[in-house]
């Protein structure tokens, strides 16, 4: 059992959120009980985790979305209504840690995705280096884009949006989690065979055609699933809390 200013400093000192200019406050986004014993990590503070949370007898949850971004206009209606109503008649902690948690060399989203496609990162790019670009850990490359599509599939579980014109072998690969989309060009200037991200808007597939980069859209709560239970866990063990992840599935 340790205390809820602790376990803050803890995920601080290991993030860093004084770094990035991000979309909403990072850290603790909404205030429990002073005493934590157990933290339960998920990627999204939606209604269905925090009853999870709830169930799983949790005293703080950590995530990579929370519950306030920049273009909210501060009314509590809604879905955030119940989902605050939630937390605080449970008097549970809420952590969020955006892009901070994309970041993280080690244990972030984009570190912990390569981890997950067999891919090792030499070098980061874009706006405050989000992106990471390297190679598979495996020699060879893959032979094409759709090869690289089908293995994505496999170890993601879900379906690959892919646009590609050229059938060259891909060996250069960027990555950036979620809605990376805007990191295509930069991607793209950095030298990538292909760039892997979450979703895709309208210009990317004009870029990729034009460019001959593949582009690969495998979700975006598929592509950040495993930043927020790796933070989790190391800071659990660090500190001699229970953790549990709480996957509650996402299209999107």
């Amino acid at each position: 059992m340790i205390h809820r200013s602790q376990l803050l400093e803890t995920f601080d000192a290991l993030l860093g959120p004084e770094r990035f200019r991000d979309y909403g406050p990072n850290g603790l986004q909404v205030e429990g009980r002073a005493e934590v014993r157990k933290i339960v990590s998920g990627v999204s503070a939606s209604l269905a985790l925090i009853e999870a949370a709830i169930a799983a007898q949790a005293d703080a949850i950590f995530v990579h979305h929370g519950l306030f971004w920049r273009a909210q206009d501060g009314r509590v209606t809604g879905w955030l209504k119940q989902r605050l109503a939630l937390l605080l008649a449970h008097d549970i902690n809420l952590f969020a840690y955006h892009l901070p948690l994309d970041a993280h060399p080690e244990l972030g989203n984009n570190a912990q995705l390569g981890l997950q496609l067999g891919l090792k990162a030499t070098s980061r790019f874009g706006e405050q280096e989000l992106g990471f670009l390297g190679e598979r850990t495996q020699s060879g490359g893959f032979e094409t884009a759709q090869a690289l599509a089908r293995h994505v599939e496999t170890q993601l579980h879900r379906p690959v949006a892919l646009v590609n014109v050229a059938s060259r072998p891909v060996k250069r690969i960027a990555w950036c989690s979620g809605g990376g989309q805007n990191y295509f060009e930069a991607a793209i200037a950095a030298g990538a065979d292909a760039f892997i991200t979450g979703e895709i808007s309208e210009p990317q597939a004009h870029y990729a055609r034009e460019s001959g980069v593949a582009y690969l859209a495998c979700g975006h709560h598929a592509s950040e699933r495993f930043g927020a239970p790796a933070v989790a866990a190391q800071v659990a063990a660090q500190l001699g809390l229970a953790h549990q992840f709480i996957e509650i599935d996402n299209p999107a």
